[in-house]
């Protein structure tokens, strides 16, 4: 019987276990795609209570767990309600050993192993204890944002930001703090999800922001296109769209116009409009990012908040989110197509929240690769329910079977928390014993020297080539 979390956890031969630990194991870590908050970043405070950084602290924490929490039984009061901290930390102790076959009992333990050097498995019987023991650690000072980055190896972290965000925080670290790249990612959703009932009012606050009245799509775009430029003079490397649907449908700037002009009266707007409105924008955008040689990432198919109940009570990001039916392919197509015809596609991530849909993108980026950067289209890492063992292991396959899997730009943490950086190891343990089983099933030759260079450039040197940083 194999040991639980050993040294060789998730290597089950010896090609495996070499490439892991002489070619994956300590290489740097670049996560293009999360969602930390720089100004913690940059302040810099310990972290006082594991339940707030590990847990919750208020609505804001890991919907991954509380999802469990709550199926397990457990009542609100124990994951966003007013229970203190040591009883929220409690309830986890208590569903974790229950967790069996989902990745989280797998991230809980490397966390604490990786962080804090406790093995005990956490249950019912040691969860004083370990809430202490991490309680005490955290006072010193391996436990601030900056040291539980650099203790991970990381060189390079992508933040999440609206281009109406100042990217205070990111400017005063470009100056003082260079141990660790923090870059902005540009996420202009509320620019383009002109259906949702609080699209005018982001208009006025995006006026605000570039100093005149968006009153048309001239407007609009020039103020679009001010803000991307103030991004990339901070660093930015790298756009980022949920787009829950693909929607895309072809339009004139004469039509876009009048129907932006609609909303702005709050008139009803129909879906071929929105189609119209968002298809406009996303060129105008893409052509933008090509001539900025950002790359544009591409979010799809997740179905937000779907109990609305719960939504109205505490909010989005709380772990009501779903998978979406698939991917709009042809709509999708529409807008890569025009893109490229224009010569202004940009390098492109595409994620699908749907796991049926790795196919149809894997292919369907194959098509616009155009010989001007190594892997300019990408197949997206297994994103958000996709991120365990069978969902990295469907997405690589795939991308191996009808693509590149050398040119892979690997995994990111998709996180809002510090803590996270062991899902690096996981994956990178996961693309090990996957190759090197090929290896001994005769299915690659054992020339190490390939091996070495497939393996760490996807651990790395792809992610850090293609986004230049």
């Amino acid at each position: 019987m194999k040991k639980f979390l050993d040294d060789d956890f998730l290597l089950t031969n010896n090609t495996a276990k070499k490439l892991y630990h002489e070619y994956a194991k300590d290489m740097p870590i670049i996560d293009y795609h999360c969602h930390l908050n720089p100004q913690e970043i940059y302040e810099n405070k310990k972290f006082t209570d594991i339940t707030k950084l590990w847990l919750v602290n208020g609505t804001y924490g890991d919907h991954y767990k509380w999802r469990l929490l709550r199926a397990y039984g457990v009542s609100e009061d124990y994951i966003t309600g007013n229970k203190n901290s040591y009883e929220k930390f409690s309830k986890w102790a208590e569903v974790i050993p229950y967790t069996i076959g989902n990745p989280l009992y797998h991230w809980t333990h490397l966390e604490l192993k990786r962080f804090f050097n406790i093995d005990d498995l956490l249950c019912p019987k040691n969860a004083k204890k370990i809430y202490d023991e991490c309680n005490e650690k955290l006072k010193t000072d391996d436990f601030t944002p900056r040291r539980l980055m650099e203790r991970s190896n990381v060189k390079v972290v992508c933040t999440t930001d609206d281009p109406c965000d100042s990217l205070e925080y990111h400017l005063k670290l470009k100056k003082e703090y260079n141990a660790v790249k923090v870059l902005p990612s540009f996420r202009p959703d509320k620019a383009i999800n002109i259906e949702l009932e609080g699209f005018n009012d982001y208009l006025n606050r995006l006026s605000g922001v570039v100093g005149y009245h968006i009153s048309s799509l001239t407007e609009l775009l020039k103020a679009l296109e001010e803000r991307i430029d103030f991004f990339s003079k901070t660093g930015c490397r790298l756009s980022d769209h949920a787009l829950d649907r693909v929607m895309f449908k072809a339009a004139t700037f004469s039509e876009v116009n009048d129907i932006l002009q609609r909303k702005l009266n709050k008139e009803t707007l129909s879906e071929d409009e929105i189609k119209q409105y968002k298809g406009f924008i996303m060129l105008f955008l893409g052509k933008q990012y090509a001539k900025h040689n950002w790359v544009m990432q591409l979010h799809i198919a997740a179905l937000r908040n779907a109990n609305s109940h719960m939504f109205e009570s505490i909010g989005p990001d709380t772990g009501f989110d779903a998978i979406n039916e698939s991917v709009n392919i042809i709509e999708l197509k529409q807008l890569l197509d025009k893109l490229a015809y224009d010569n202004l596609l940009p390098k492109t991530i595409l994620y699908s929240l749907n796991p049926n849909d790795n196919q149809l993108l894997a292919t369907l980026m194959g098509c616009y690769q155009d010989g001007s950067v190594s892997g300019k289209m990408q197949l997206g890492s297994a994103w958000w329910f996709n991120d365990h063992i069978d969902g990295m292991l469907t997405q690589m396959k795939t991308l191996a079977n009808v693509g590149l899997l050398s040119k892979f730009v690997g995994m990111l943490t998709d996180s809002r928390s510090f803590l996270s950086y062991p899902r690096h190891e996981y994956f990178r343990r996961i693309l090990c014993n996957m190759i090197g089983t090929w290896v001994e099933e005769g299915l690659y030759p054992a020339d190490f020297d390939i091996l070495k260079q497939i393996v760490q450039d996807i651990c790395y040197y792809n992610a850090a080539n293609y986004f230049e940083i």
